[in-house]
């Protein structure tokens, strides 16, 4: 069916069409509701019984729905008319890079702009877990403001059919000539193979279409389908120069590395090839500049020439600092990185992370790091130095920050707020800090720091005390203030005012307050730490770190926000960008984006041995149902999805839906129902069925405290439940599932409980709190009854029992898991001894996540919350400002 002029589908009115393809025809349209021209892509009707062509336009709405950049296509709607599927999607004014090939090749700067713009659509999408797999000319477009990548049909999110089968549905024609310029022109070796497609697949394809826009013809070519199939599988196309002698010579080997036969020696990433021509766009429009480098992506390179960059960095802020300001102005922007020591890694995101912070001179980097089944400690790097050193007694250390002599450090660990010297000896304890959210050190001895996940900041003197508060907690706008920064007079300071228990509004942000209380003021609405330096406020925005002139004396903004650096890690449980500058001009990172996660199972050894669903951002909890088919979820790219993943289906389905932001889900104990917390105005509980069938039941009507489902009771009759913040009104409750619901208190409030479980007989409550003075895992009688045992010898969190009651499992301050054997009796319980099992350093957290795991009914696997990815080394670039507007 043909579409006319002023044909409707829904509140879109056709206007012409605009192209057509095997899958059916766009059409232009207008969208009435908002006054907008639209592209509307609608799958042919005589197509529509074919369930594989329905089946792929699904795939590219919800592919494209999850991708919000500059350079992707938008997607506007979805639906469904008179027997029509389509989609709804950004309607953009330009010519595909197809139409524009047909004219010749692009100039250099085209090129290479294009391409790092399509590289960075590229690089969202692959950290969302989307591989777009028809990268070709036709799904480029080219616009006034550069190119958007559009055409996610054959996107890969879940297990396809094999590429046979997609070759058979891909249209491909022959030219007059008899070459195949469709889909298979820009397959890669392994689609072809039949062998699973990844993002590696998308970067070859990127590679042939760089080289087609730099040499107007495709790299491979052949008269027949087979003849051009065993080109992809075996030739090496003619280098680009060779065609095209003005093209910089850097564009071979970039090209060449993304055409590689096997996946492994490609580029592996295509934000290092985003990276890489930005970098040849800047000097090819600079005659004179040097080409840059090769970014390296494997850790060993990285070693190679990292302590060689290093050292020519220290060389430039050491002289920058012997010749003063003015030298700066003269002295050329380094990029460096540092690799850590052999076997370590930077802990990057979650209860355990420590972003790098530079020295007030710039002459030393401190970062937390430790090796994949080691403890975490804090590390000193000089930059003048080959080697970076650990802190001894630093062991479980958090998010440090440097004394204004450059002398010491702050940090967290075991629930305190610590200092150590650079120089030896023990660290000193200052006062109690149960989950530190980041501190600030003044010249005058003063400390401000954030104590716990859900606080007011609070102050104190760093030769010890009792602390102070530091500022004013608005409990109608935020719960937790986090991450300050001491401005240069050491009265004021800056931090981050966020809110867990509803979604970011106007009032999240960063403000500036004084040090006597006097003063509050909001300065920009953000949901990431900021920082001052060199006349500049530095803050996040996305993945992107910006810089925008700042006034310390008024907390006033002047001037335009400019895009320092891109590609910078942000960790989403904390609300922390992984970044850190000083007045002296050294700027350190640690690049990646937003952090990507996933659910990840291993033996008791620590072997990992199956990943659960995709990876996505903001996964803050994961239950197992007891019959271990299906885990509940609290996902998505916004916080407040849950969601039920059939592990035998793989498939992924989300159950809660509309304005509701839910979290924290538990299975019922016959697998049918899933219990959750819920934010409308106030805080509640609810039930739906695990199946998504029917509606949302309202257990408890909420109010205005946080509230946090904990488990469902063996018999199935309550519901364990936290309430409170994490400070000191943390306690935990008991919903009575039948007769008036009316809840009851089973801990007093004077102490903070961060997570609970039932015993599998019902009997016994395992839990762990701060009653101590730093978390340990305690268990108890539940429905009354005398006695207490303390399960962990050493700090501990997250107990989670065996399905037959004998083993109690729970994760230790510095990532380690521990197993206590258990013998339940009816006039107490028995203990063994606590085993280690494994340290895991790439979990997510134990303390700020309701169920960050979950253990398999027989004890013997785990699913845990993990960061995918393998650690990035700590980017440094010295005199970041000479880039920016004066």
């Amino acid at each position: 069916m043909v579409l006319t002029s002023g044909s409707k589908l829904g509140p879109y009115e056709i206007i012409a069409p605009l192209g057509a393809g095997g899958m059916g025809v766009v059409y232009r349209a207008r969208d009435l509701r908002l006054d907008r021209e639209v592209a509307i892509k609608v799958l042919a009707t005589h197509l529509s019984s074919d369930s594989s062509l329905r089946q792929r336009l699904e795939r590219e709405a919800k592919a494209v729905s999850k991708l919000s950049h500059p350079h992707i296509c938008t997607l506007h709607d979805i639906g469904e008319q008179d027997g029509m599927d389509f989609l709804v999607m950004e309607y953009l004014e330009g010519e595909t890079l197809e139409q524009r090939l047909s004219k010749g090749p692009l100039p250099p700067e085209q090129t290479l702009r294009y391409g790092a713009e399509i590289a960075e659509a590229l690089t969202k999408a692959h950290r969302l877990g989307v591989t777009h797999r028809d990268l070709k000319p036709s799904n480029v477009m080219l616009t006034k403001n550069g190119a958007k990548l559009m055409d996610f049909g054959l996107a890969k999110q879940a297990p396809l059919a094999d590429a046979s089968t997609e070759m058979t549905m891909a249209q491909s024609k022959l030219t007059s000539e008899g070459a195949i310029v469709g889909t298979f022109q820009y397959m890669a070796p392994e689609q072809l193979e039949g062998k699973e497609a990844d993002a590696r697949t998308d970067i070859f394809a990127f590679g042939e279409l760089l080289y087609e826009m730099a040499a107007a013809r495709p790299a491979f070519t052949g008269k027949s389908r087979a003849s051009l199939i065993a080109a992809i599988l075996t030739t090496e196309p003619p280098a680009i120069t060779q065609l095209q002698p003005l093209t910089p010579s850097g564009l071979d080997r970039v090209v060449k590395k993304c055409l590689a036969k096997d996946p492994d020696e490609r580029w592996q990433s295509a934000s290092d090839l985003a990276t890489e021509l930005k970098w040849m766009a800047e000097s090819w429009s600079h005659p004179g500049a040097p080409e840059p480098r090769t970014s390296r992506s494997k850790a060993s390179e990285v070693v190679a020439w990292s302590v060689a960059a290093v050292a020519l960095l220290a060389s430039v802020i050491l002289a920058a600092i012997h010749f003063g300001g003015s030298a700066q102005k003269t002295m050329p922007v380094v990029r460096s990185l540092i690799a850590v020591e052999e076997g370590t890694f930077p802990i990057m995101t979650g209860d355990f992370a420590g972003p790098p912070v530079v020295s007030p001179d710039g002459r030393d980097v401190a970062f937390v790091a430790a090796r994949e089944q080691g403890a975490a400690l804090l590390w000193v790097r000089p930059l003048n130095s080959n080697h970076a050193r650990s802190l001894a007694g630093t062991e479980g250390a958090t998010y440090p920050f440097w004394s204004p002599d450059g002398r010491k450090l702050g940090f967290f660990a075991g629930g305190k707020l610590k200092t150590v010297a650079l120089d030896g000896g023990a660290p000193s304890e200052i006062c109690a800090a149960p989950i530190g959210r980041g501190g600030t050190w003044n010249a005058t001895g003063t400390i401000v720091f954030s104590p716990d996940f859900q606080s007011a900041l609070e102050q104190v003197r760093a030769a010890g005390g009792s602390p102070t508060p530091a500022t004013v907690m608005d409990n109608a706008k935020h719960d937790s203030h986090r991450w300050p920064h001491f401005l240069p007079d050491g009265k004021h300071f800056l931090y981050l005012a966020v809110s867990h228990t509803k979604s970011h509004d106007d009032n999240d942000g960063i403000y500036m307050a004084s040090l006597d209380g006097k003063e509050s003021h909001f300065v920009m609405r953000g949901f990431a730490n900021a920082t001052y330096a060199a006349g500049r406020l530095l803050f996040m925005r996305d993945s992107m770190l910006m810089a925008q002139p700042f006034d310390p004396k008024t907390a006033a903004l002047s001037g335009e926000a400019e895009r320092l650096l891109e590609d910078v890690l942000s960790d989403q449980t904390t609300w922390r960008g992984q970044f850190d500058a000083s007045g002296s001009g050294v700027l350190a990172y640690i690049s990646g984006g937003l952090t990507p996660w996933q659910a990840t199972w291993f033996d008791r050894t620590g072997k990992q041995i199956a990943v659960d669903g995709d990876r996505v951002f903001n996964l803050l909890s994961v239950r197992l149902s007891p019959d271990g088919s299906r885990l509940a979820t609290e996902a998505g790219e916004n916080e407040g999805e849950i969601w039920v993943y059939d592990r035998k289906r793989a498939v992924n389905t989300r159950l809660t839906l509309g304005p509701l932001q839910s979290s924290s889900p538990v299975w019922s104990p016959d697998n049918q129902w899933i219990a959750y917390s819920g934010v409308r105005a106030k805080n509640g509980l609810y039930r739906k069925l695990a199946n998504g069938m029917g509606q949302e039941e309202e257990l408890l009507a909420g109010d205005t405290m946080a509230r946090s489902v904990l488990d469902w009771s063996p018999d199935g009759r309550s519901l364990l439940f936290g309430v409170g913040d994490s400070t000191a009104k943390g306690q935990l409750w008991v919903l009575p599932l039948a007769g008036d619901r009316k809840p009851i208190p089973v801990t007093p409030d004077t102490y903070v409980v961060n997570s609970a479980r039932f015993s599998p007989d019902g009997h016994w409550l395992g839990y762990s709190s701060n009653e101590s003075g730093r978390f340990e895992v305690y268990v108890v009688p539940f429905g009354g009854g005398a006695g207490k045992w303390q399960i962990s010898a050493a700090g501990g969190a997250q107990p989670v029992w065996r399905h037959d009651g004998k083993e109690l499992f729970y994760w230790t301050q510095d990532n380690m898991l521990m197993s206590v054997p258990v013998t339940l009796r009816p006039q107490g319980i028995e203990l063994g001894a606590a085993r280690a099992l494994f340290r895991f350093n790439r979990a997510v957290g134990t303390v700020g996540i309701t169920s960050p795991y979950d253990v398999s009914a027989d004890g013997q696997r785990f699913v845990l919350i993990t960061t995918p990815e393998a650690p990035r080394p700590i980017t440094l670039v010295t005199n970041w400002t000479a880039d920016l507007k004066p």
